[in-house]
């Protein structure tokens, strides 16, 4: 069987697509690469193309009809530069999504999981979310997936769609198999910046934020190994009917799903467990808040447990340590 992934080339969307084919499964890419990478297109179905291109989609589905079911990766991520740049992440994130979406009821594939991000949620006290929980996205970023999130319900009940969105919270590591990983050049994910200071390539990795409410004053965050996160997207996609038999067939003909391991690290937590898989000390500055940064928060993942059958079993030293090897291969790996 066959999926097409939105932004395949890039993370997440790559190491979906590792994941879909272990099991057997043939995923279809399509990515403009304006993020993503040729290198993880590599021996796949690969469409170079806009999320927004109706023809190019047309093409996707006259000559793969036998598509189960759509990922949609396809977004820009990085929370400071959203603030910088809103124009280009409301136009990318939530302009294109509206035109995918569309096309896709209107080709007959209403079958879609959505990336989502843990970042629509609000602050609540003890910093542990369910799905039910109180929402307030505060930078640019978040607020585009929350507004993705609100479209594909309407869609869903509008059209008779259904759609699955699954909230991330904090991927760390690479594909143990080291097909993929971070690929951007300057990575802002908070493992792949501990990667730089380790390999030299940064003088510190930069604490930001030593004033929250939490245990140590860092924040509070939940970190997933990345493969954890891509056999959630397997099961999403491969049993869908099934899921939506479990939750009951919900009139609207949308879920929402926590993707997390259920247990808060602050950062400084975080920077111990990276020094007890290396061995030494981790260079380390104090600086304040980045705009757009939050407390955090971690998930309440007994949903995904209940619907996909799903629970986070890799630890946080695997992906500090799959991390780091992928950190020193990469550049013999992608050309920059």
């Amino acid at each position: 069987m066959k999926y097409l992934i939105t932004g395949g080339a890039g993370y997440i969307g790559s190491t979906i697509a590792s994941a879909l084919e272990d099991e057997g499964y043939t995923p279809i890419i399509l990515d403009s690469l304006i993020t993503g990478r040729v290198e993880f297109t590599r021996g796949r179905i690969f469409y170079h193309a806009d999320i927004s291109d109706r023809a190019v989609l047309e093409r996707i589905f006259q000559e793969h009809p036998d598509i189960q079911a759509t990922v949609h990766c396809a977004a820009l991520i990085v929370v400071p530069e959203s603030t910088e740049r809103p124009y280009e992440y409301f136009r990318e994130n939530v302009g294109k999504s509206i035109e995918l979406f569309h096309s896709l009821h209107e080709l007959g594939h209403p079958r879609i999981v959505f990336s989502s991000s843990a970042s629509v949620y609000d602050h609540v006290p003890g910093f542990m979310v369910r799905e039910d929980s109180p929402l307030c996205p505060l930078s640019p970023y978040a607020r585009t997936k929350y507004m993705m999130e609100m479209i594909l319900r309407e869609y869903c009940s509008a059209y008779g769609m259904k759609g699955i969105s699954l909230r991330y919270f904090n991927p760390i590591g690479a594909d143990p198999k080291m097909r993929s990983g971070i690929h951007v050049p300057n990575p802002t994910l908070v493992v792949a910046k501990m990667v730089e200071a380790e390999l030299g390539k940064i003088p510190a990795f930069q604490i930001t934020g030593t004033g929250w409410e939490t245990r140590d004053g860092t924040g509070i965050r939940d970190y997933i190994h990345v493969w954890d996160l891509a056999q959630a997207h397997v099961l999403a996609l491969t049993q869908f009917d099934q899921v939506f038999e479990r939750a009951g067939n919900p009139s609207d003909g949308y879920l929402v799903i926590n993707l997390g391991t259920g247990r808060g690290v602050t950062v400084r937590e975080l920077v111990k467990a990276f020094e007890t898989v290396t061995g030494h000390p981790l260079p380390q500055k104090h600086m304040p808040p980045r705009p757009g940064d939050v407390a955090g928060a971690y998930a309440n993942a007994d949903k995904a447990e209940r619907l996909l059958g799903w629970k986070a079993e890799l630890p946080i030293e695997q992906g500090i340590a799959d991390a780091l090897k992928w950190g020193q291969i990469r550049e013999s790996i992608l050309h920059y």
